[in-house]
């Protein structure tokens, strides 16, 4: 094998997939792609996977958009502009522009990559690494590169080891000893083990490693192939297993962890619940998800705020906060915060109380209002008075409410209410 001088991730290109809305967070992606949704009280859940690609060593970023992309493309302007081409870097934001003809935006996850192969080929990288754009987690991807030239896979397809009726929402891997993929399966009722581990199955992380001639091939084959749905799980995958080699990743090898960090950390953070759990699970005194290790840090658009600032000293009437992350341009005016999070610009005036709960950006919190297990989105004016989260019944007719008792909060609910 010949002998490499640098890291396989300098002849690497990483190809966002970032064009879904995420319906299952309901009315938080009305206006937002579900990968430009806030998260962690600073950053965008498609940070993980820029920040990932830019930690492992790669310079040469694509981000495909499609729906509701405004709010996504403007994060990415102003947090990830810093790539220049003169360091041979690029950062490429490749909208759904009906670039192959007038009535076709992206089809499916690999259309949106065969329509922007003219853009990939001017950069000529001799790897392809496509990811996800809506996922929470910290991944090495010069780990997984590494095994796919060792391994001499066609394809190499990140996995999660999960509990085997846990995979039943994902596409499922059946490999043999050497993690070679024999079978790939989209949801399956009764998903496959793994070998010697029977109670375990892999499940796909819609992460792929190809070389890239070799992807363009079988982007242009299934381009042409009229019964094809153009997608990466459903059509293209499956086919490189009946008739290539694609090999297993397993996420647990190439997972970052900073030393508090006991577990490999992956969310999809694509329902309600699980999106106030993995915020939530933010402010535990030692967090599944260390947000503050510098040595793979989360890159983001790091907005210009003043301090947060936490004022009166009153009982009954004093600002403070526990177990809670208060972003900057916070102002907590005599009320209390407790496990929750506070996205930047946030005001909670006078004897209101936040409790379990995420806030996002530009939210004013009217004097003597009580929220709790709320998620809010950015820009709501929560009136005086209100009470969110102690009445089940009211709840679930004013907002969203899950079954766990959750609510999420938009600013047309609030208009319902005070009409």
């Amino acid at each position: 094998m010949q002998t490499r001088h640098q890291p396989i991730a300098r002849d690497a290109m990483a190809y966002v997939l970032a064009g879904g809305r995420g319906s299952r967070l309901a009315e938080l992606t009305d206006k937002r792609a579900k990968p430009a949704v806030h998260f962690g009280g600073k950053a965008r859940i498609i940070d993980f996977a820029l920040s990932n690609a830019l930690n492992s060593g790669i310079r040469r970023i694509g981000v495909a958009t499609q729906y509701k992309a405004h709010s996504l493309i403007r994060h990415l302007q102003r947090g990830w502009n810093f790539l220049r081409p003169e360091r041979n870097e690029s950062f490429d934001i490749l909208p759904a522009s009906q670039r192959v003809s007038e009535s076709q935006w992206y089809e499916g996850t690999a259309d949106a990559v065969f329509q922007n192969i003219d853009i990939i080929e001017s950069y000529a990288p001799e790897y392809m690494v496509l990811l996800a754009g809506d996922h929470v987690y910290k991944m090495d991807y010069e780990l997984m590169l590494q095994q796919h030239v060792d391994s001499g896979a066609d394809v190499t397809v990140g996995c999660l080891e999960v509990p085997r009726m846990e995979a039943v929402g994902f596409g499922v891997m059946h490999v043999d000893e050497k993690d070679v993929i024999t079978a790939f399966i989209e949801k399956p009722k009764d998903p496959p083990g793994i070998p010697g581990q029977r109670d375990m199955a892999l499940a796909s992380m819609g992460i792929y490693v190809f070389q890239t001639k070799f992807l363009i091939e079988q982007l242009r084959r299934d381009a042409d192939d009229p019964k094809s749905k153009r997608d990466f799980g459903g059509d293209i995958i499956p086919h490189i297993v009946k008739h290539g080699k694609a090999v297993a990743h397993r996420f647990s090898s190439s997972c970052v962890r900073a030393e508090s960090e006991l577990e490999p950390y992956w969310r999809d953070v694509g329902t309600i619940d699980a999106y106030w759990q993995a915020s939530i699970d933010l402010t535990d005194v030692v967090p599944s998800l260390d947000l503050y290790d510098r040595s793979w840090p989360l890159w983001t658009y790091s907005e210009v705020t003043p301090p947060a600032k936490f004022v009166h000293d009153e009982d009954g009437r004093r600002g403070y906060a526990t177990s809670s992350l208060v972003a900057g341009g916070c102002i907590v005016s005599g009320s209390s915060l407790h496990r929750s999070l506070l996205f930047s610009g946030v005001r909670t005036h006078s004897f209101s109380s936040v409790t379990d709960s995420v806030i996002m950006p530009d939210c004013q919190i009217g004097r003597g209002a009580r929220l709790h297990k709320c998620v809010l989105d950015s820009g709501i004016i929560i009136p005086p008075g209100l009470i969110i989260g102690e009445h089940p019944e009211d709840d679930a007719q004013r907002f969203r409410r899950t079954d766990s008792g959750i609510c999420l909060v938009t600013q047309p609910m609030i208009d319902r209410l005070v009409a």
